[in-house]
């Protein structure tokens, strides 16, 4: 082989390698920002939910945060842990792959989440109409996703993290028996309903905070004699 058949065959094997490095690149992204995402929605589900109750029952800040956190890993396990029984694994199986996949990605998004939230003036001791609440969630999960896409990116190059699941949910079989029932919601369904619960929340908080400033600021009525 002479040196420029040498040479360009050297390129060849130089510009194929950084193909399939790009894609892995590509590959890694994408699935990261999925796997971010679907631990997002529980961790929404679960901080909403959290708080609502919190602040609706009149709990203490402390309280709140522990009841929000706790809600999240539930919810977040929850949905992570659907599909793989779904998938044909029994719920103890199911569950253990998921603790080893979801943990430290759902526990770096409620950390941040609560800090936001803490940091944020009123947020946490917010009533349920009040716009601080419903401005603050979001603002908490955007900088959560924010903070665990790294993480889980990290993770998944190591084939740790959500690669522990991909290969129970490519699992070509159907489910079978009682299996069947087993409820399948799609990552960006749930992305789109919580963002329109966020949003109808603020509506309905700015509505009620127009109206009650309305009503404070009217002029007194002339009671006629």
């Amino acid at each position: 082989m002479d040196h420029a058949t040498a040479h360009h065959g050297g390129h060849d094997h130089e510009h194929h390698h950084a193909r399939e490095s790009g894609h892995d690149h590509g590959s890694s992204r994408s699935m990261a920002l999925s796997a971010t995402l679907h631990c997002l929605t529980g961790c929404a589900i679960g901080e909403i939910a959290g708080l609502m109750i919190g602040t609706a029952v009149g709990l203490s800040s402390g309280w709140t945060i522990a009841l929000a956190v706790g809600l999240a890993f539930l919810f977040g396990y929850t949905l992570s842990t659907l599909p793989l029984v779904k998938a044909g694994l029994g719920v103890g199986a199911a569950l253990g792959v998921v603790l080893a996949a979801d943990t430290l990605s759902i526990a770096t998004m409620e950390v941040v989440d609560n800090l936001v939230m803490a940091l944020i003036p009123g947020a946490m001791g917010a009533g349920l109409v009040d716009v601080t609440f419903w401005v603050g969630m979001p603002i908490a999960l955007a900088v959560a996703f924010l903070a665990a896409y790294p993480v889980n990116r990290y993770l998944l190059q190591r084939g740790k993290g959500h690669a522990l699941t991909h290969g129970y949910h490519d699992a070509p079989a159907d489910p079978t028996g009682a299996r069947r029932f087993i409820p399948s919601f799609a990552t960006s369904t749930l992305v789109a309903a919580i963002a329109a619960f966020l949003l109808g929340g603020l509506v309905v908080s700015a509505a009620d905070q127009l109206d009650a400033g309305g009503t404070h600021g009217a002029a007194p009525a002339v009671v006629q004699r």
